[in-house]
């Protein structure tokens, strides 16, 4: 496996924090758009918004209530918001939202968070969450009784969910959704979904811990990029050892292309990027699992992928 290491651009350092931490430590997905980067960690009720590289992002609350500082009573009670994706304004019903989805891991992490964005891209002061059961129930029964939705894509008129591997439970699977059932769900509706496919994915190991999902973006033409982390745990919930962290490349027919391991060894959980003349620039970030530590803000260029 070809080998690249990101380059640091600066840690997720925030202003106002509801636990008194200086930063985020447990980054699970962004998005990049309007010139800012938007971020959501997996043990916040928060959105994190940067404008720069040096100054702290702002926090914007998009679930009410503040989580207790003991890590596992957090832990209980989190929503577990790893997803974020862009609904551009004529996919979001007239301006651009972002859209967060908690992972379905637990009964109390079935929540989607819809977060209107102004035509500068700023943060609008009430959020609207939504219901995932309709989806997340019948897709648990064919995943084999356990879910953990880590990343979230859309291509076309498809909404595609990525499943991150459970060892012994459940794959890593891509399920492929008409993305009008995400519009349906975010305006309230309650009948059952289900998947038009399921793609299951071998990704190979990273010094013998397999690898797992943990986001991915869509490319230009119907393919998309995804991360995926090499934590060694056998639950949806319980953290582990992380061996390391791969970028890959799937193609519009849903072949994998490339993969690349990140060094130095890290959990990366959260990836966006953009398609330049020269190849793709991706930002990434870190998830630090443990509260004491900021989660990062990285960059990696790749130059052409083969058959994107």
């Amino acid at each position: 496996m070809k080998v690249v290491s990101p380059e640091r651009l600066r840690l997720l350092t925030v202003d106002a924090h509801p636990r008194g931490l200086p930063h985020l430590g447990a980054a699970s997905g962004l998005v990049c758009a309007h010139g800012r980067v938007y971020v959501i960690a997996d043990d916040e009720h928060h959105l994190a918004v940067f404008a720069d590289l040096r100054n702290p992002g702002r926090l914007h609350r998009i679930v009410p209530g503040d989580l207790p500082r003991q890590e596992q009573a957090r832990k209980k009670l989190k929503p577990d918001l790893e997803t974020l994706l862009l609904l551009p304004s004529a996919r979001a019903g007239g301006s651009d939202a972002l859209v967060a989805l908690g992972s379905g891991s637990r009964q109390n992490r079935q929540t989607g968070v819809v977060v209107v964005l102004g035509a500068r891209g700023e943060v609008a002061p009430k959020s609207h969450r939504f219901d995932l059961r309709p989806i997340y129930e019948p897709l648990r029964g064919l995943l084999g009784g356990e879910i953990n939705i880590e990343g979230a894509v859309v291509t076309g008129d498809r909404l595609l969910l990525l499943n991150r591997a459970v060892r012994g439970k459940s794959a890593n699977a891509v399920v492929y959704y008409e993305l009008g059932e995400l519009r349906r769900l975010m305006r309230g509706a309650r009948r059952r979904v289900e998947p038009e496919r399921i793609q299951t994915f071998d990704l190979g190991d990273v010094d013998g811990v397999a690898l797992g999902f943990t986001d991915a973006a869509p490319l230009p033409g119907g393919g998309w990029v995804f991360t995926a982390a090499a934590e060694d745990t056998a639950d949806s919930v319980a953290d582990g050892l992380c061996a390391g962290s791969v970028v890959g490349v799937v193609d519009g027919r849903g072949s994998l292309r490339d993969m690349w391991r990140l060094r130095p060894a890290m959990k990366v959980e959260g990836v966006d990027l953009r398609a330049t003349p020269d190849g793709l620039e991706l930002c990434l970030v870190t998830d630090a699992d443990d509260p004491d530590r900021p989660s990062a803000l990285l960059r990696m260029r790749l130059g052409p992928t083969r058959d994107r």
